[in-house]
């Protein structure tokens, strides 16, 4: 039966759908198109050339009306399509609606087709010679993304998922009988709390361009070998890989931004399947990168910087399909659930996993191989060695993060590590160790030949001043405390940065050109250094040495240990800080609790104060989700985040505003037994927490929406509530209406107070006060827990000059590239 559905606005998702479908089309036609355009024979024939560009410029203005039709219903709130109900909703303000536009699989693919969109047209205008059967690679690639978004049933089966699909379509129930559904559906499920962040706007965007500039390098290494043009390919690949590597690098380091900012573990790297995923084909391209410019420089290695050239992208694939396909939905916290794409997904990694074995096998014979052999004191030798290391690090990381993969596919019941954490710190922090060392004394080394007497005294003298400083700063950062392999790590960072620096000072005086690499290596020693000091020597601030804290339900021995409790305006001493919980503040949906650290010196005297806004939501489905919020000094960070706190959902909206309600109700059973006190203007109540004054009587209160008669008397009592040195003027009024009486308490949340102006007693001057008073549990709490991060700022200033480096090569590449 069809049903005349009110209110719907279809338009936006039936032109959605369509350039969904224009999208695909045109960029099948596209890499059809270019691939014959390749393939003919008759060079002066431009037919399928003009009409592949035509069709990949299609393309590229599908993709982006896909993105308007999408975000036009996003920011307008049109939950009868599922997507924009199932990520936003109308409280979130525009930058976050920005974030619910790739949270889910259908926005993150489309952000991706479209930096892969823009990195074609960049290689249309800039490839030249190279365009047709690059871009016939490029093509392909963004045909089987465009699959992803299509949403069509094929032969009983979908293909991906649209979109643009309607609630109705996507979620079942009785209320889509009803014609007029969408006036019972008042808002959007929301944005995930987590993802309400500013990294989370920049993040995901950097992070898939990195993904898509990925295809580059690997379409002109396939290009190359199909085109017998075996060694001209190189030059624009390391241009390329060099682009891809920076973007990526940075995007995973904005997601430890993130994690940092936002997650609750305390850190900025958990070592969680899904920062695993994007790292792996990161480590590939870097160790493909350093082995395309040995060959460039020596001839050598040609077999390995095209096999991992080509790997690099079908490893993107890889962690395309392990963080969508569901298969690491209980082993990570923030994979995207199953869309039923498994083998959609597995097919597209099929796909690019034939091209790079096909082209392999195809050209084997023809390959270039030096028949010489390699110096052992070159620098292309021990190049390659670090990538061949850097290649175990990325198998280490595939083999351990797969296991659901195996279990999946080949019914097995391979157990996941007890300890995934310290098993990943410590093997990585072996390749660490030995990475660092050859980025280190290969400074010292030359291309083809080396000098080995001069090599090795200038290597050791070196070494052994990066020996006396790793000493030094492992004795003052506590690093010594650590495992054995974490303070090679150091040695090996610390020996990186002075390695690199000498050539760095050699390259100010003349060939600045040169230095690029220098600094990329120096960021990434720093970014060790202080990646190993602040997550290794991190210390627990928050010290509870009673181990146990008075909320129900918070047993975890493990965090017990490490969080404190504090109640509302009573200061704690904590380490070096008096910390006191003084109140709260609402941005929807977040609740910020202010803490106010207080350093004091010997005589009690004030050194330093400040205060920290750590918030949470209670949200329905994850509990509380907290984010901190830190203190950042020049070499450390003050972190500070809530474990737990009295707020509810309904809370998030409501907190923040005054009661005025008549009597008591059922919410008195929150308060001990009133108490009742008849008291003159200027007599005092004592109770538990301080002292209520009544001050004076207001004889003209202002009670909202109940006028008053000529005969009806209001009177407010003036009282002045002190608590824990706080000071709170309280209004309970008193009203005498229709010869009915009524009285308005006023609650004091602060002192945990209730107080109402019960009675009036003229005969002796007298007015009673009741006050309720809740019990010590019910008062206003945060459990919070604080650590301390030294020398963070290493990791984060290594990062920005890792990426200063990248840049600075980048430059230095694209200037020796020749017009092809």
């Amino acid at each position: 039966m069809n049903i005349d559905f009110k209110g719907e606005h279809l338009l936006p998702g039936h032109l959605g759908q369509f350039f969904i479908v224009l999208s695909f089309g045109s960029a099948l036609l596209a890499t059809i198109s270019y691939y014959f355009a390749t393939t003919q024979t008759n060079k002066l024939d431009l037919s399928w050339f003009r009409l592949a560009r035509l069709s990949f410029y299609i393309n590229t203005v599908s993709v982006v009306a896909i993105g308007c039709c999408l975000f036009y219903i996003i920011y307008n709130n049109l939950f009868e399509y599922h997507y924009a109900w199932a990520h936003s909703s109308r409280t979130l303000p525009v930058y976050y609606i920005i974030s619910s536009y790739w949270e889910g699989q259908e926005g993150s693919f489309w952000l991706w087709t479209f930096w892969q969109a823009m990195l074609g047209n960049i290689l249309m205008w800039k490839a030249k010679s190279w365009e047709k059967p690059v871009m016939t690679v490029v093509g392909l690639s963004q045909t089987l993304l465009a699959s992803m978004l299509i949403g069509v049933e094929l032969f009983g089966t979908r293909v991906g998922s649209s979109p643009f699909i309607l609630l109705r379509d996507a979620v079942p129930g009785p209320i889509f009988s009803q014609p007029n559904y969408l006036d019972f559906i008042k808002d959007g499920n929301g944005l995930n709390p987590l993802l309400q962040n500013y990294w989370m706007v920049i993040h995901p965007p950097t992070l898939f361009l990195g993904f898509a500039s990925m295809i580059v390098p690997f379409a002109y290494a396939v290009a190359g070998l199909w085109q017998k043009r075996y060694k001209e390919w190189i030059n624009p690949a390391i241009s390329y890989s060099l682009f891809a590597v920076m973007v990526l690098g940075t995007g995973i380091i904005m997601g430890s931004f993130w994690a940092y900012e936002s997650l609750n573990f305390g850190g900025f790297w958990a070592w969680d399947p899904v920062e695993n995923a994007s790292l792996i084909p990161w480590l590939v391209l870097v160790a493909a990168l350093h082995v395309l410019i040995v060959y460039k420089n020596s001839g050598h290695s040609y077999f390995t910087a095209t096999f991992l050239t080509l790997l690099s992208f079908v490893l993107v694939l890889y962690a395309s399909f392990l963080t969508r396909s569901g298969i690491l939905g209980e082993t990570s916290v923030h994979a995207f659930t199953d869309l039923g794409m498994f083998w959609h997904l597995v097919l597209d990694v099929v796909i690019f996993l034939g091209i790079t074995i096909g082209v392999l096998v195809w050209r084997w014979k023809e390959l270039p191989i030096s028949r010489k052999e390699e110096e052992t004191y070159s620098r292309e030798f021990w190049m390659f060695v670090g990538s061949a290391f850097l290649g175990l690090s990325c198998l280490q990381l595939v083999i351990v993060t797969s296991i659901p993969v195996w279990n999946a596919m080949f019914k097995t019941h391979i157990a996941p590590p007890a300890n995934p954490v310290s098993l990943y710190n410590v093997f990585q922090a072996g390749f660490a160790f030995i990475v660092t060392l050859f980025l280190g004394f290969t400074q010292f080394l030359k291309y083809k030949k080396t000098d080995t007497t001069r090599f090795f005294i200038t290597t050791l003298v070196y070494l052994a001043f990066a020996a006396l400083i790793t000493a030094v700063i492992v004795w003052v950062s506590g690093v010594y405390k650590l495992k054995f392999v974490f303070i090679l790590v150091m040695l090996g960072a610390v020996y990186g940065v002075m390695a690199n620096a000498k050539i760095l000072a050699a390259a100010l005086k003349g060939k600045i050109k040169l230095a690029g690499s220098a600094v990329a290596h120096i960021g990434f020693s720093l970014l060790l250094i202080g990646a190993l000091i602040a997550a290794g020597t991190s210390k627990i601030v928050s010290q509870n040495d009673k181990g146990m804290i008075e909320v129900k339900g918070f047993d975890k021995v493990a965090d017990v240990r490490e969080n404190i409790m504090l109640y509302k305006n009573e200061p704690v001493n904590m380490g070096n800080y008096k910390v006191t919980y003084v109140g709260d503040s609402l941005v929807a949906p977040n609740h910020y609790f202010k803490v106010l650290y207080q350093k004091l010196d010997v005589n009690g005297k004030v050194q330093e104060q400040f205060v920290l806004k750590p918030n949470s939501q209670a949200n329905m489905k994850m509990g509380l989700v907290s984010s901190p919020d830190t203190k950042h000094y020049l070499f450390h960070d003050l972190y500070t985040h809530v474990s737990a706190a009295p707020i509810k959902e309904e809370e998030n909206l409501t907190a923040g505003s005054t009661s005025a309600e008549h009597g008591g109700g059922d919410e008195d059973k929150n308060y001990e037994p009133p108490v009742t006190h008849e008291v003159r203007i200027g007599d005092t109540i004592r109770y538990r927490e301080g002292y209520i004054v009544l001050r004076n009587l207001n004889k003209q209160p202002k009670i909202q929406n109940i006028p008053l008669g000529t005969n009806d008397v209001a009177i407010g009592a003036e009282l002045e509530v002190v608590a824990h040195g706080h000071t709170y003027q309280a209004e309970p009024i008193f009203m005498i209406k229709d010869n009915n009486t009524f009285d308005f308490p006023r609650k004091v949340d602060d002192a945990g107070l209730k107080l109402r102006f019960s009675k009036v007693i003229p005969a002796e001057n007298k007015f009673e006060i009741t006050v309720y008073q809740q019990p010590e549990r019910m008062k206003s709490y945060i459990v919070m827990r604080a650590i301390d991060f030294p020398y963070i700022n290493f990791f984060w200033a290594g990062t920005i000059i890792m990426v200063i480096g990248f840049l600075m090569s980048i430059f230095r590449r694209n200037s020796e590239l020749k017009v092809s």
